[in-house]
């Protein structure tokens, strides 16, 4: 049996011409959307969502080409740019009748988050991010050897065709090692582990295109809103790992150039602080709510 967020309701809205997400929801009151990371589904936040949902809806999509929402043909870079990804995610929380939302993002979630921060400040009301920097920061600070902890970056940064068939190739061995290499040994149950790897064995075409986009079209986003001076004007949290002490960089100072309205804090938790610490991740989530 497919593992499920305890308490919730999936369901299924059109948010595009042809292409639907698969979210699941639970609560009432004032919306969360909460955006999961890679190589996972909406499953990740199933520690952390019904700790939310005691007073606010909470809506967890599988991102488009993630899960089990559509994954439509990639037929040019707006496909999967973060973009589009982000009007996905405004027209979702549109159909569940919610005008307005905090947004909380990890990984490739966090990046689509930060795009509808930016392209929807009327609709994003909070704005929270798990251990990533902004697209265009991200690939600022990859130099030299410290740029393999993102190899896989460059692999599907690649032209079509060759990354898709490497990866499906080997589809298990190639997400599971960033579930073991990221995560903490015995972190993810059987169950939920297997249903991650079939989630991302099933979409690996749409992966790649995902992340060809971070390194075209969404950099070309990133840096367009940079040179015109746009910023997220809503309360904005982050939390992640200390990998500016580790690969030199200031992550408090490239996140403060984005946002003004700012608290930034780093955590001993590993990657996927919403499964190996969910207490601080909701108790982050509930202190940026009442910004």
């Amino acid at each position: 049996m497919t593992p499920q967020i305890p308490g919730s309701l999936t369901q299924r809205m059109p948010v595009a011409d042809g292409v639907s997400l698969s979210a699941a929801v639970l609560g009432s009151g004032p919306a969360v959307v909460l955006l999961h990371g890679f190589p996972q589904t909406h499953l990740m936040w199933r520690l952390v969502a019904p700790a939310l949902a005691t007073d606010h809806t909470v809506i967890c999509p599988d991102l488009r080409g993630y899960g089990d929402s559509d994954a439509p043909a990639a037929d040019g870079p707006e496909t999967y740019s973060a973009r589009t990804m982000a009007a996905d995610v405004v027209a979702l929380a549109r159909e569940l009748g919610h005008e307005r939302f905090a947004l909380v993002g990890h990984d490739r979630g966090a990046l689509v988050a930060i795009r509808a921060g930016l392209d929807h400040p009327d609709v994003v009301t909070h704005l929270g991010s798990l251990d990533v920097l902004p697209t265009l920061d991200s690939w600022d600070i990859l130099h030299g050897l410290q740029a393999a902890v993102a190899w896989h970056l460059y692999l599907m940064a690649q032209p079509p065709g060759l990354p898709e068939a490497m990866i499906t190739a080997t589809a298990d061995q190639f997400f599971g090692s960033f579930l073991d290499a990221w995560g903490a040994g015995g972190l993810f149950p059987d169950d939920v582990r297997a249903e991650y790897l079939r989630a991302s064995r099933e979409r690996v075409p749409s992966i790649v295109a995902d992340y060809r986009a971070s390194a075209g079209i969404d950099v070309d986003h990133d840096r367009a809103d940079r040179d015109a001076g746009r910023r997220l004007t809503m309360p904005v949290a982050v939390l992640q790992q200390d990998w500016g002490s580790a690969l030199g960089f200031d992550a408090a100072a490239l996140w403060g150039a984005w946002a003004p309205d700012l608290v930034h804090r780093t955590a001993s938790a590993g990657h996927f602080m919403a499964e190996q610490d969910p207490a601080l991740v909701v108790g982050t989530i509930r202190d940026l709510l009442t910004r």
